[in-house]
């Protein structure tokens, strides 16, 4: 609960501090907005800068940060899912098919390989760009049952559930896609300033009225 807690959290501060940047631009541009006529604007502007950065990123940074994203969201969903399912809070069960409980990392392994095939055998890179999230995904729902494939025993809600490898793979992916991810913002933010859609920056704290 806390590693998904963490995960989802990082996600919404990187984005919620793009947004409380450009909500100080909108309410200190000389037009009379405050803050409560900035804020929707503002709003508009951050998904303007997180389209625009994506669109500018290289495609090596694309790639890596589908990957993650897709990693990590995964990672996140499992681990409440698994956890509700225990509370029995959760709006579904385990999947079991003739009697036999059919853990996640089955259709995790069965994605990560299928989209890396399919990325092997295209020459198209947006499609490819796109298998990388599948791939993540696969990735998340297979890392986060490590333990029992290395025991070949059901050891997940045990102390030998490699917590310690998995809180540690968690926190590398929320590391690096908030590093990614404020690279790509900035990237949309001076796009967008050089094409004149978002105000200046004041300059040394200054006010760009003046």
């Amino acid at each position: 609960m806390a590693l998904a807690t963490v995960a989802l959290g990082g996600a919404g501060a990187v984005l919620a501090g793009q947004y409380g940047r450009m909500l100080q631009r909108r309410s200190h541009q000389g037009d009379g907005d405050g803050l409560v006529e900035a804020a929707p604007v503002a709003a508009l502007d951050t998904v303007g800068i997180a389209v625009s950065g994506y669109a500018d990123a290289p495609r090596s940074e694309t790639v890596l940060f589908n990957l993650l994203a897709g990693f990590l969201g995964s990672f996140a969903l499992v681990r409440l899912s698994t956890w509700g399912i225990r509370d029995e809070w959760w709006p579904f069960r385990n999947v079991s098919v003739g009697g036999r409980h059919i853990h996640h990392f089955v259709p995790g392994i069965v994605m990560a390989f299928a989209s890396g095939t399919a990325a092997l055998l295209t020459d198209d890179e947006v499609l490819e760009e796109r298998l990388a999230v599948t791939t993540g995904i696969g990735m998340g729902l297979t890392f986060d049952e490590a333990a029992l494939l290395l025991d070949l025993r059901d050891v997940y809600w045990t102390r030998q559930g490699l917590l310690s490898v998995q809180l540690s793979l968690g926190a590398t992916a929320i590391l690096s896609i908030a590093i990614l991810g404020q690279r790509i913002l900035r990237r949309g933010e001076r796009r967008r300033e050089a094409e004149g859609l978002i105000p200046p920056a004041p300059v040394d704290g200054t006010d760009p009225r003046d």
